[in-house]
Formats: C-alpha cells, structure tokens, sequence
C-alpha cells in the first residue's frame, strides 16, 4: 500500500491499539501471523532488543481476543473467525531489573494474579507457582468456553540481566524454567503458545520437556515477522523518504537477515523511525540497547575483531545458549551484532551459516566500542578518531605513518606484559582494524585468518588504501610493500578509477612497535 502523506512515528509504541487508533505509520505483520496460526500452535523466536518483539506479541494478543476493528483493512481481516474469542495470558519480562529468585517469583504472582482478576477468575492461590499457571489456564478456559493463548515476551530477560554474575542466573533460569515446564501439559487447554526473547537458550536447560516448540528464528519464511523491509520503506514510509539518500538508509540500518542470502533484508525499525525523526544519521539502535555483559564476554575472550565479518557456524552452534555455555558465534549473532550471510549445503547433516555485520551502524560502532578492550584509553579515543579522520580526508600518507605510531606507542605497558606475543599479534591487526572500522569508513579484511597477518583495504574520501602487514624481529624487512606488488593487489581496484595507495606495515615482535612503514601511489 503506498500513503500519500505523514503519519505519526509509532517511535517506542508497542501497543497494537495505540498505533492503529492514534494515526500511526504501521507495517502490516498480518500475513506472518495468519500463516503461524494455521501452521501450528508452539513457537518461539528470537530477535533482537528494539526489533518490534513486543509489538508482535500486543498483535497477537488484540487477534486472539477478537478485537475486529483494530484489523480493518488489514491483510488477516477477512481470514479470520471473529465471533470466536480466546482468554489470552499474557506474561512480560522486559521492565526492570530482578536480582534474585525471590524477586522473579513475586514478579510471576503480581503477572499471574493480574490475569485472575482480568479474567474473571475467583479462586485460592495455589502454593507453587507451575500450579498457579497451570490453574490459570485450566479455569480461563473453562470459564471463556475456548481454549487459552499463552504468549511470553522476553522470556529470557532475567537471565541475561545477571548473565555476569552466573550462579544468579543460573538461579533465575530455574525459576523460569519451572514456569515454562507447565505448558507441555497444559496443551488440552491451549490455543497457541509463543515465546520471544533475545536469546535461544537450551530445551535442555530452559525448556525441558517442551520439545514441541517450534523455533522459528531462522525460518525462512518468517525472516521479515519483526523489522522492516525495502518494500516497507518505499511505500508505508513514502512520505519521509524525500531529503534522505535512500542508498546511505540502506548501507546504514538494512542487512538483517535469519535465513540465507536469498531471503529478504530487513531494518532495524527502531533506526529507521529515529531516522525519520531527527533527519540524520546515528547509531540509535546501537546506543540503546547494546547490553553490558556482550562488552564484557567479549574483552575475556580477546576476540580477533577483523575475523568477526567472516565467522562460521554450525546452526548447532548459532542456538547453543546457556549461562555456562556461551559460543561468541551464538553471542554476538543472537544479540543483533552479527547476522547470516550465507548458508551452505548440508555437509554431513548440518548446515554451515557465514556471519557478518549487518549494516554500516553495527560495524563501526561495535569496533568503537571493543577499542578500550584493545589498550585504547577511554579518554584519548576521541583524539585518535578525529586524527584518523583529517588525515584520510587529506591524504597524507606521511601524517597517516605519524598517526599510527602514536597510537601503538600510547598501548599501556601492562598491556605487553600481561599478554603473550602469540595474542598480542592478534591484538595487532585487531587495533588496526577496529580503529578503521569504527570511523564507519569502508573496510575490508582480506585474510583474517592468521592472527598477527591481517591485509585490509579501506576506501575513503575516493581514495584506496592497501595495507599489508608483517611481523618481523627488530629491524625493518621491506617484505610487506615488496608483496603488495609481487601479488599484483592493486589488479583487480584499478578499474575504480581512484589514487590507489600501496603500504606496507611491519611490526616488530620484540620492541613491539611498528618499525617500518613504506608506501607508494599509483593512479589508474
């Protein structure tokens, strides 16, 4: 459907009723859902924060109770059985903090308690909590007449908020697991059951026995139920388009993908509603919902950042979650940091997904945010940005050599003393890598695969950038410029028509310091 003109930016609504009583812009969901009724009854899915979870989980709930008119004009309106209305339980997570069992198990009573009086149900309070929402649902569907509609959102949230602190967690992964353990039984009295949330923990560790849930992140049919698509932009959004490049929105916010390369890309609405709002670029999603723990797992994990553009896993791997087993793969593709690229054929029963940075916004601003975890100090950051920044604009290749000696020079002395040289080659390409990357410039990593060897190019301002970089004793070699042309790099960018700059890095492993830096122009 196109729209001829503004509407208001559901920016922070999640309630179906709001946005489509109140003259909201709203992205029609509809078909997704029509299709996951008539297909089934147990879901899950994962997605990351601000990605219209919540929004999904309001819609299902409004269907479930019969709410006809907030579906007018809708594509599930004339699909559906509306003189048939469903007693719908909704349960929430996503608000504060809980610290403890004690505070997970009176958040449940508070939720379940709600849901007795909203439903007309007068009965004692059974002394376990698996009894109460198991009661809950009986009696709502004995009283109603139809069968009940359980849906959870962010049913994981407690878990994650004490991710670093793990015997807490674990505490709170068996209180909800308790919970969840009564929907298998409970399944004469259920209509349809979902649960959404961030991460995939185990059926072993989370939901045990629930083994007919059907996990649908990485379907690819429903790759587009939370977020936005081109299509979406270029009619629901029609209006707010003129005055934006429409090529930058999408190298900025689009590139969410679960499924392989063929399935639709999706934005991260909450970027583009922002957009729309400020009339400018900005890590908005980024800024918001990164979570501390991430931050924290990665920097004890000294993870190589020019390999994370290029990280394989088995779809195994991608759903392992658990507070004692965390795969950075899973991490970082389940929290919204990395998403599928491609996916392989089947090689001895499993696939084989390629992860990497979704979009512009993610890439550089995680590099930004793993450069203190690099040695960078927190308050001279700023300082090397901007120097990188003038000088890339101004390419001069002789304050570019000024500039990254500097850097390796300001790394903190306990740094090299706490690290071997094996990982501090590692931590090399990666401080070279992240500060490029992190400026939001076009980076590209071609060998990530030895640590202490990385060979990047970066275009920027119209102009390229070849670095190739050794490691050597204590003295310059004049090996790294010398391969950049005996390999003939420069072959396949000379027909971009751009100043191509040639340089060659090499780092010492003993004084630890970059001890040789040779360069050469060559324009096409």
């Amino acid at each position: 459907m196109s729209v001829t003109g503004k509407k208001r930016l559901p920016i922070g609504i999640q309630t179906f009723a709001d946005i489509r009583e109140g003259g909201y812009y709203y992205v029609d969901k509809t078909p997704h859902i029509h299709r996951l009724v008539e297909e089934g009854k147990y879901y899950f899915l994962s997605r990351p924060r601000r990605f219209g979870k919540s929004l999904l989980v309001d819609t299902l709930h409004c269907l479930f109770e019969g709410r006809e008119a907030l579906f007018q004009g809708l594509y599930i309106h004339d699909k559906w059985d509306w003189q048939v209305q469903h007693p719908v339980i909704r349960l929430s997570f996503s608000d504060g903090v809980m610290h403890s069992r004690q505070e997970l198990d009176a958040n449940i009573r508070y939720q379940l308690a709600e849901h007795r009086n909203r439903l007309g149900i007068d009965s004692g309070q059974p002394e376990l909590i698996a009894n109460d929402l198991s009661q809950l649902i009986r009696l709502a569907h004995e009283r109603h007449g139809q069968r009940v509609a359980v849906l959870v959102d962010e049913y994981d949230k407690p878990i994650l908020d004490n991710l670093m602190v793990p015997e807490r967690a674990r505490e709170l992964r068996e209180g909800l697991k308790n919970l969840y353990s009564v929907l298998k039984d409970a399944d004469p009295h259920l209509a349809f059951v979902l649960l959404t949330g961030v991460s995939k923990f185990s059926k072993v560790s989370l939901f045990s026995g629930l083994n007919n849930l059907r996990d649908i992140t990485l379907s690819p049919e429903y790759g587009a139920i939370c977020g936005y698509t081109d299509a979406d932009l270029d009619t629901v959004f029609a209006a707010e388009l003129p005055g934006l490049d429409r090529d930058e929105i999408r190298c900025w916010y689009n590139g969410y993908r679960w499924g392989d390369q063929d399935v639709t890309a999706v934005y991260n609405p909450f970027d583009v509603l922002l957009l729309f709002q400020e009339r400018q670029f900005g890590a908005y999603w980024f800024e918001s919902a990164t979570p501390t723990f991430l931050v924290e797992l990665l920097k004890q994990r000294g993870v190589f950042s020019p390999r994370l553009d290029r990280m394989q896993a088995k779809a195994q791997l991608l759903g392992r979650f658990d507070v004692d087993d965390i795969t950075t793969e899973g991490l970082l593709f389940q929290t919204g940091y990395l998403t599928v690229k491609r996916i392989e054929e089947p090689l001895v029963g499993y696939h084989l997904y390629t992860l990497g940075y979704p979009n512009q916004e993610v890439e550089s601003s995680l590099n930004e945010m793993l450069l203190p975890a690099l040695g960078l100090k927190d308050g001279e950051l700023q300082q090397y940005q901007l120097c990188l920044l003038e000088v890339l604009r101004s390419h001069d290749l002789a304050a570019l050599e000024t500039h990254l000696k500097a850097l390796f020079a300001g790394l903190p002395h306990d740094w090299y003393r706490n690290n071997p040289i094996a990982k501090y080659e590692g931590h090399y390409a990666s401080v070279f890598y992240s500060h490029f990357a992190a400026l939001g410039v076009d980076v590209t990593v071609e060998d990530a695969s030895h640590h202490g060897r990385v060979d990047m190019t970066v275009e920027a301002f119209g102009h390229l950038y070849l670095f190739e970089f050794k490691v050597v004793e204590q003295l310059p070699e004049g090996r790294a410029l010398q391969q950049i042309k005996d390999k003939g790099y420069t072959d396949k960018y000379r027909a971009a028509g751009k100043p191509i700059h040639m340089i060659g890095v090499e780092f010492s492993r003993e004084r630890r310091q970059i001890v040789g830096f040779e360069c050469e122009t060559t324009r096409t």
